[in-house]
């Protein structure tokens, strides 16, 4: 009897829970599901590095050599990368060193274009065309700006366009960066998904670590009623079925029937989906799976530092053959081959420095397979020649390139690295950034080989499990609401019984 009536107490506790959390939580369940549903279409605004390399000009060869440029730079510091591009009339490098980042224009008797009033006109122009309805001084971050990252930009300067599809551009009256470019539908569609979904709204997400804080409680809440909501379904169906009403559900009413079914069909669903999300936030605990090693990746991969003299193929003939066309160059290495990656009007190629004729990077096997033995060992790497996507090579979008290379390393970490011969881009798994993989993007987007390389299907499961947790919230709202009013109807009746005494 002792245990019998722990247990009753303990039911009647996850019961309570289930209630007081459901209440409060409900709505916010209904705005994720609503918004996620949004947001399978549409994202949060960006300026996308696609579009301000529309606005940059042709680059012209009758540039100075690399090794002058790099001589501006004091020789103890080490250079970690170089690009070049031109915008309103000038070129420009952008050097990083390993203590700060240097803008040089290419003519050396040139200063830097001051970052003007009239000069962040210029930019404006170059991104609009279109007649200016407004010009605003934003001293804080508004919605379309909340990141804490942006406020050593302030004050922004603000454009708002006289267009068909209203822009808004923010430029930082600092650097003359382009922080932000919005149209009016973006605008629309962030407010009924992004906004509401990640919790966007500018007071709270202007601070990182609170923001962070907020969304772990959150979704740590939401656990905990999910969980006891499935205890409560499940439960509730023993009861019946002790009671011998076969398969159908104890509760009669209809919203509580609904919420009841509903629940114990995509509850699962619910529960991943928002632990998941608050994974999106924060990493697999040391606890779960911890990191055994500690590899020189990026520096043997991409190389210690940027070293001109290394570049054969001087940069200034590629630009002579595809006159015209070049807007950026980025110098850049894998192991140790130099290489240039170029963005012409049309496409992106990655070309080999090392020799004095142009030719585009196809990196061999045995190249790869000797840096990636440069940083694990000699005869520890197992290579495969992937012509289709697996398990943690994949892109919803289709815009991860194949073939690629995998390397798999028989090390404590089970690490794996998928190499792309064309471009000596790569990407690094081991088990912790599996289960990284698994506990974010595999349970929230289902990101799972066999549904991303079948969209219509994936779709499909997408939108069934959001309805589903659509209606088991809905339900929720309504449930809550009506607990809510019978308490408060509950309350006058008790201050009436009081008066009347």
């Amino acid at each position: 009897m002792q245990m019998k009536g722990i247990r009753q107490i303990i039911t009647r506790s996850i019961y309570t829970i289930h209630r007081i959390l459901g209440t409060f939580l409900s709505i916010l369940f209904l705005m994720w599901f609503l918004s996620g549903l949004v947001m399978m279409y549409h994202t949060f605004p960006k300026v996308w590095d696609k579009e301000k390399l529309q606005k940059t000009e042709i680059l012209d060869s009758l540039l100075p050599p690399i090794e002058t440029i790099a001589g501006r730079i004091p020789s103890d510091q080490k250079i970690k990368n170089i690009e070049v591009s031109r915008f309103l009339n000038q070129t420009v490098f952008r050097i990083q060193t390993n203590k700060q980042v240097y803008l040089l224009p290419a003519n050396s008797t040139e200063q830097l274009q001051e970052i003007s009033h009239e000069r962040i006109y210029q930019i404006a122009q170059k991104w609009n065309s279109s007649s200016i309805n407004r010009i605003d001084t934003l001293h804080e971050l508004d919605q379309w700006t909340p990141f804490e990252e942006l406020k050593k930009e302030l004050p922004f300067i603000k454009f708002y366009f006289s267009d068909n599809e209203k822009h808004e551009l923010y430029i930082s009256s600092r650097t003359g960066e382009v922080l932000q470019y919005t149209t009016q539908k973006e605008r629309f569609w962030s407010w009924m998904g992004a906004i509401p979904h990640w919790v966007y709204f500018t007071s709270l997400r202007q601070d990182q670590a609170l923001w962070t804080k907020s969304i772990i409680f959150l979704s740590v809440l939401g656990i905990i009623m999910t969980l006891a909501g499935l205890y409560v379904g499940i439960h509730a169906y023993i009861q019946c079925r002790k009671n011998k009403c076969s398969f159908k559900s104890p509760y009669k009413k209809r919203w509580y029937w609904l919420h009841h079914i509903t629940g114990l069909i995509f509850g699962l669903f619910v529960l991943t989906w928002i632990f998941s999300g608050m994974m999106s936030v924060t990493e697999t605990p040391n606890w779960i799976i911890k990191k055994k090693e500690h590899y020189p990746i990026e520096k043997i991969l991409e190389g210690d530092g940027i070293r001109p003299e290394l570049y054969t193929l001087d940069y200034r003939e590629v630009i002579s053959l595809l006159s015209g066309t070049i807007k950026k160059i980025e110098w850049g290495r894998f192991h140790d081959k130099p290489l240039y990656h170029i963005v012409t009007t049309s496409k992106k190629i990655t070309l080999d420095a090392s020799s004095n004729k142009i030719l585009p990077l196809n990196l061999k096997e045995k190249e790869i397979t000797k840096a990636i033995e440069s940083i694990h060992g000699k005869g520890s790497t197992k290579t495969t020649f992937l012509k289709e996507y697996d398990t943690y090579y994949l892109a919803k979008s289709g815009h991860l390139p194949l073939p690629v290379y995998k390397l798999e390393i028989a090390d404590a970490d089970n690490s794996c690295y998928y190499v792309n011969p064309k471009n000596g881009q790569y990407r690094y798994y081991n088990n912790r950034k599996r289960w990284d993989f698994w506990l974010y993007k595999g349970m929230h987007g289902l990101t799972f080989q066999f549904l991303v390389t079948r969209p219509l299907l994936r779709l499909t499961v997408l939108w069934i499990l959001m309805l589903g947790g659509t209606v088991v919230s809905v339900s929720g709202v309504v449930l809550g609401a009506r607990y809510v009013i019978r308490k408060i109807r509950r309350l006058n009746l008790r201050k009436q019984k009081k008066l009347n005494k």
